[in-house]
């Protein structure tokens, strides 16, 4: 009887043991997405470098001018009434800002110029909670229509959907990696960050 004991406790230790081994391979809940792909350095996908490009013409949801300031910036491209999409981004990139101990400037640039207003940027960023930790660039079609050249960014329109991108420019201010929606999550963006963060300034 005891020896029947042993093997049935014996039994049930290794199928714990088993299954835990399964769980911790699959990934445990809340572990996924931690490991990224990391190529020649980094997460995202390397961008030309293009020289820096002033945020000419454009002001932020307080009417504020905006200029990039000389560290890594988080650069995407919203519009406020947007349900899917933009959401989407905008935790991302909070989490990402969450991640980090010292969060980088971070700007969402406008693709709706004629939908997109101080009021409304501010409504859309206090929904996300970020309201003051991320900025929302608004100006006039010519001025974000040069933003959307310099990036390679569709805009709203009734008949497509914009491009959904966040880029990162190093502290020079020149476009370097880039990440498309699906390819988006905190642990790689908040990696290529520091990652630029620690090249050494020329």
């Amino acid at each position: 009887m005891a020896s029947r004991l042993r093997l049935t406790i014996i039994g049930f230790g290794t199928a714990f043991l088993l299954g835990i081994t399964i769980w911790l391979v699959a990934g445990a809940p809340g572990a996924q997405g931690t490991q990224e792909n990391i190529s020649n350095g980094f997460a995202g996908a390397i961008r030309p470098e293009i020289p820096a490009q002033p945020l000419t013409g454009l002001h932020d949801e307080n009417g504020t001018p905006i200029k990039l300031k000389k560290d890594v910036t988080i650069l995407t491209f919203l519009y406020t009434q947007c349900k899917d999409t933009c959401p989407t981004t905008a935790q991302q990139i909070r989490a990402t800002l969450d991640k980090l101990q010292d969060p980088p400037q971070a700007i969402a640039i406008s693709v709706d110029p004629l939908g997109d207003t101080e009021s409304s940027a501010r409504t859309f960023l206090a929904s996300q909670t970020l309201l003051g930790r991320m900025h929302f660039a608004l100006g006039p079609p010519v001025a974000l229509q040069r933003q959307w050249n310099i990036y390679g960014i569709q805009p709203q329109s009734n008949d497509t959907d914009h491009t959904a991108s966040v880029v990162l420019l190093d502290k020079e201010g020149r476009q370097r990696i880039g990440f498309p929606l699906d390819k988006l999550t905190p642990e790689g963006l908040a990696h290529d960050v520091q990652a630029l963060r620690n090249e050494p300034t020329a």
